[in-house]
Parts: structure tokens; sequence; C-alpha cells
């Protein structure tokens, strides 16, 4: 029986295990079971359409489009660390995604030959680095806690590449290896210019197609452009749709469907799975689930090492959507959080989440996504100490 047969009997025991033992009669399980069901519904209808299916596109337009050997250049393991770490560090301004829809993008480019550094590093700063979200978050929660979040989360991107780059520095240096022998890149017959600009329609339909609505007391300029979304999103797909026709053969968008299609498969099951265990053990905010919000709020009182570092792994378990962390730690902070452990929330939450840590682990195995959960956990930890301990 090879590993793969043996991972789909153990599917097969775990769930026959939970159908057997889980006590469904009782009301907290059933509820919790309820919750799993509603936030994969809510997910589903938030976030599938508007964020995945235009981030999986992008995926597929990158496996199927972009040269390797471009993004060997320019974020490979023996790229240039300026430009790669920066270009990946700051990706976030523009994309206002949460932490699984970032996956299929990563998926892409990391699968493509970008080097685990600007790859993670990327990762992170996609759902994390969010100018509304940041924004957001210094209007309703104050200046302090915004400024420390913006500062935190752009050296956090580097920070985090750039240890994931040294840990696993001899894999990156034999997966180099592996792709020197690759054969040239066949001429696509499109210039730079017209590859670009066809990314960037892509790149910009799924940040106008996940623009999340802002509060009512937002600056008109964000207010406007969620109003006015749908119509740049349908021009936008008009566009696309002259430059396929235009500028791509029949063979070269049957190869990018496919392409598109392959990273689905990888990713929606995990993904889904992901999404109801969160649903099953922690629930949408303000809903009860198998453990309750209360006993996370008890748990992260004050500034000790305790308080922020349950504050991390709980973040990090949790599905924070876009822009719905600054309500949910409003909640926390009313309830006697401390401000370390909300901080620590900020930089660790947008990024993890349990969907989220599945489905890397589907991607570059389990032990680069532990060392890339435990990093971030760690610098969360000891930078909410900080924090808390000047504005606690």
């Amino acid at each position: 029986m090879n590993l793969k047969e043996r991972t789909k009997l153990l599917l097969l025991a775990l769930v026959f295990l939970a159908a057997y033992f889980v006590p469904w009669g009782h009301e907290s399980v059933r509820q919790a079971g309820l919750e799993a069901f509603m936030m994969l519904r809510e997910y589903a209808r938030e976030h599938v359409v508007t964020c995945l299916i235009p981030a999986f596109f992008i995926a597929g337009a990158i496996a199927a489009f972009v040269s390797q050997a471009s993004v060997i250049r320019y974020f490979g393991a023996r790229a240039n660390k300026l430009l790669s770490y920066t270009v990946a560090s700051v990706s976030g301004t523009v994309l206002a995604v949460c932490s699984c829809t970032v996956l299929p993008l990563f998926a892409g480019i990391y699968t493509r030959g970008a080097g685990i550094g600007p790859a993670t590093a990327f990762l992170y700063s996609g759902p994390a680095i969010n100018v509304l979200a940041i924004v957001f978050t210094a209007r309703v929660l104050g200046w302090e806690l915004g400024l420390a979040r913006a500062v935190g989360a752009v050296a956090f991107a580097a920070i985090v590449g750039l240890l994931m780059h040294f840990i696993f520095c001899r894999e990156e240096a034999r997966r180099e290896e592996c792709r020197m022998h690759l054969p040239d890149e066949e001429d696509a017959g499109r210039s730079l210019g017209q590859q670009s600009l066809f990314m960037l329609v892509l790149v910009l339909i799924l940040i106008f197609a996940a623009f999340a609505r802002p509060g009512e007391d937002a600056a008109f300029v964000w207010l406007a452009v969620f109003r006015s979304k749908w119509f740049v999103t349908g021009v936008l797909l008009i566009v696309l749709g002259l430059m396929l026709r235009s500028w791509f053969r029949r063979s070269e968008l049957a190869e990018w469907v496919q392409s598109t299609w392959g990273f689905m498969k990888l990713i929606f099951p995990l993904l889904f799975a992901g999404v109801l265990f969160a649903g099953f053990f922690l629930g949408r905010p303000g809903q009860t689930a198998l453990i309750p919000e209360r006993f996370v709020a008890d748990l992260v009182g004050g500034n000790s090492v305790q308080a922020n570092l349950i504050a991390a792994l709980a973040s990090a378990l949790m599905y924070f959507a876009t822009l719905t962390e600054v309500p949910i730690l409003q909640g926390l902070l009313g309830s006697g959080m401390g401000q370390g452990p909300a901080l620590t929330m900020l930089l660790a939450g947008p990024a993890l989440s349990l969907p989220n840590l599945i489905v890397i682990g589907g991607v570059m195995g389990w032990r680069k996504t532990l060392t890339f959960a435990g990093i971030i956990v760690v610098l969360s930890t000891l930078v909410g100490m900080g924090y808390g301990s000047f504005f606690g």
C-alpha cells in the first residue's frame, strides 16, 4: 500500500471514529457541529466566488504563462535579496486578502520556483499588510495599535522570510540544483508589457471583487471604492476578455484552465476541511462553538508571557476574514484583554489560521509549515510583550 492510499485509509478511519465516538447527542457538540457547517456556508458565500476563484486563476496564470526562469531570477534562492524581499514584504499593501485567499497565489509562485524565503514573506504579507485593515485598526482600537500593526507587519514579513531561508538553506540549494537543467522556455509570442498588463488586470479583478465593506465612518475614498467595485470589476472582465481573444492561443487557454483546476484540486478539499474544524472548535465571531470565546478572553488578560503566547496560539488557529479581526478584538479588549495580547493577535491572526496551515502543509510540507507558524507565534509573542510593557 503506497503513501497516498494509506492517507485515504487514515482519513476514512478518522471519519468513522468521529461518527462512532463523538457524542453528537450532547447539546454543546451538536451546536459546535452546526457552527462548523454555518461557518463553511458563510465562507462559501462570502469568499469563494469573489476571493478564491480569482486567486486560483491568477495562480494558474503564473503556472501557465509566467516564465519559470523569471520567477527564479526575481524570487529564487539566489535572487537579489533586497529586491525579492522588498517586493514580497510590501505585496500586502495592494492585496486586501485573508489568510486563505492568499494560498493559491503562494502555491503558484512557490511551485513555479520561488525560494522559500520570498515565498513565505509573500505568504505572510498578503493578508497581514492590508492598508484598509490597518487604517480601520487605528480608527477603532487607537492610533498606537494601528501604527504598531503597520510597522510590525512589514518587519515581520521580511524577518519571517529571511529566517525560513536560513533554516532551510540546504534544501533550497538542492532545489535550486534540480532546476539548473531545465530546458529553455518557449517564446510565448507576447511582449513583457503584454504579460505584465495581463497579470495586472487579473490582480485588479481580485482586489476589487474581494474589496470588503468598510465601516460607515470610513474615509470617503474607501466608501467610493466599495460602491463602485462591481462596475470596475465588470469593466476589467471585459478588458480581460479582449486580451484573451487577441493575445492567447486556444492551447494556452486550455493549459491555463488545467493549471487552475490543478490548484483547485489541491487546495479546496484541505481548505474546506480546515474551515469545518475551525468552525467546530472555535466557531464564528460572536457564536458559541466547542471552545467559547469567553475562555480565550479570560486567558489573555494582562501582559504576561502566558497571555501573549495564548493569544498567538489562539489566533494561529482562528480564522479571521479581512477586517473582522478588528471588531473581534474590540470585544475582547472590552472583556479584559491586555494591549500586548491584542497586538499579538493582530500580527499573528490575519496571516495564520487552521485552514491556512492545513493547505500550506500540503504545498511545502509539514516541517516547513510548522516552522513558519512557530516563527510567527514566537515573534508575535515577543513583540506583544514589548508593546504591552509600554502601552499596557
